[in-house]
């Protein structure tokens, strides 16, 4: 199985960008990894909330391939410990050939479309995060999950 993370908008913040970037080098020594940034939309201010969804909704969905497992990282998704993500990701190797598709999206949220593609919803805090530091939490989170799976010393309970 491949990993991938496609988030809307690129990493500006340099500390957050080298944490991001330290996860991501790390990842391919247990899975195939991608991180996929999508361009943030031109001109989004004289867009709607809804225009502004449905247009990253468009780009979201175009980097789709019809075999990936699509998991929306959302305010309203199911909450895990790091050890259930860890147990998520095993049964997802272990049972879907496809490709894991984890997705952010942009500060409105996701538009119907990308809903209804999404196989689950996650969610990473009942807080509300920065994208940047969603984006670093995801990247961090994958990284712990491949540990707990090979029993490495990272991960304390």
């Amino acid at each position: 199985m491949k990993i991938a993370l496609i988030t809307v908008g690129k990493t500006a913040y340099q500390p957050f960008r080298e944490a991001i970037d330290r996860y991501v080098g790390r990842l391919p020594r247990y899975v195939p990894f991608e991180l996929r940034e999508l361009p943030a939309l031109k001109n989004a201010k004289s867009l709607s909330q809804d225009q502004q969804k449905r247009a990253e909704g468009q780009a979201i969905l175009a980097a789709l391939q019809p075999s990936d497992r699509v998991v929306l990282l959302d305010e309203r998704g199911k909450e895990m410990t790091s050890r259930q993500l860890s147990e998520f990701i095993a049964n997802l190797m272990a049972n879907h050939p496809g490709r894991l598709v984890i997705v952010i999206g942009g500060p409105y949220g996701f538009s119907p479309e990308v809903y209804a593609r999404a196989n689950s919803l996650l969610s990473l805090s009942k807080m509300t995060l920065p994208h940047e530091l969603a984006k670093l939490i995801a990247v961090e989170q994958l990284y712990r999950a491949m540990t707990i799976l090979k029993n490495e010393p990272y991960h304390h309970d």
